[in-house]
C-alpha cells in the first residue's frame, strides 16, 4: 500500500489567493495610503490638523505599526514554509491548509510592507516622496543604508509572492531557487527592523526579533541536518 506524502501533493494546488484578489488588495493599499498621506491634508486641512495636531506623528505611528505587522506575517510565512519542507510535513495532518496559510501570510505581508512605505509620505518630519519610498538607498535624511536594505527586501518579497502565480511555468528547480530568496528577504527585514526601526530598544520588540530570528535559524538547521537540505516538492 502506497502512503501519500502530503508535502508532495502540494504541487497540484492552485494559488491560495486569486491573482485578481491580490491586485485588488495591493490597489486598495496604494489608494488608501495615498489618500491618507497626500489627499486628506490637501482636501481637508482643518480636519487633518484637528486629528493630527501641529506636528503630526500619526503617519509615523501607522508606518511603525504596519512594519511590525509585515514582519510578523513574513516570519509566519517562513516558519510555515520550513515546516512543509522537512519531515514534519509527513505527519502534518493539514498540509494543504498550511500551504495556503504560507501563501496568504506572504502576500498579506507584501501588502503590509507596501503600506508601511507609502504612508510615510504623509509624515512631515521625514518628508518622503514617492521616489524616495520606491528607490532603494534614496533616503538620504534617515539611515539610507538600512532603509535601502528594507526596500530591496520588499522587491524580493514581491518576486517571491508573484512566483506563486507563475509556478507551473517555472518548473520545480527554478521554483526552489526563487523561494530560497525568502531567507534573504527575512534577513533583510530583520536587519532593516533592528537598524532602521525606532522601537528596537523596546523589550517587546527586541523579544520579537530574538524569538523570530532564533526560530527561523532553528528550523533551517533542523531541515539541513535532518533532511539533508532537500526541500519537499511542495515548497
Amino acid at each position: 500500500m502506497t502512503v501519500s506524502n502530503p508535502a508532495n501533493d502540494l504541487d497540484t494546488l492552485p494559488p491560495a489567493m486569486a491573482f485578481q484578489t491580490l491586485l485588488l488588495l495591493l490597489l486598495a493599499v496604494v489608494v488608501g495610503a495615498i489618500a491618507g498621506a497626500l489627499v486628506l491634508p490637501q482636501w481637508a486641512p482643518a480636519l487633518s490638523e484637528t486629528l493630527l495636531g501641529p506636528a503630526p506623528k500619526a503617519y509615523w505611528y501607522l508606518s511603525r505599526a504596519s512594519a511590525v505587522v509585515a514582519y510578523v506575517l513574513l516570519w509566519m510565512s517562513i516558519i510555515l514554509g520550513l515546516t512543509l519542507t522537512n519531515k514534519m510535513a509527513r505527519i502534518w495532518p493539514g498540509g494543504p491548509v498550511v500551504f495556503d496559510l504560507h501563501q496568504h501570510t506572504s502576500l498579506l505581508g507584501l501588502a503590509a510592507a507596501l503600506f508601511h512605505g507609502l504612508i510615510l509620505m504623509g509624515d512631515r518630519y521625514i518628508a518622503y516622496s514617492l521616489t524616495t519610498v520606491l528607490t532603494p538607498f534614496a533616503s538620504v535624511d534617515y539611515r539610507p543604508f538600512w532603509v535601502g536594505l528594507g526596500q530591496i527586501g520588499f522587491y524580493l518579497l514581491a518576486l517571491v509572492g508573484l512566483s506563486f502565480y507563475a509556478r507551473k511555468w517555472m518548473g520545480p528547480r527554478l521554483w526552489r531557487v526563487v523561494h530560497y530568496l525568502s531567507f534573504g528577504v527575512f534577513a533583510l527585514a530583520l536587519l532593516h527592523g533592528i537598524m532602521a526601526g525606532t522601537d528596537t530598544a523596546a523589550p517587546a520588540v527586541a523579544f520579537m526579533y530574538w524569538a523570530s530570528g532564533g526560530s527561523v535559524v532553528f528550523l533551517t538547521l533542523q531541515r539541513v541536518l535532518v533532511t539533508g537540505g532537500t526541500p519537499a516538492r511542495g515548497r
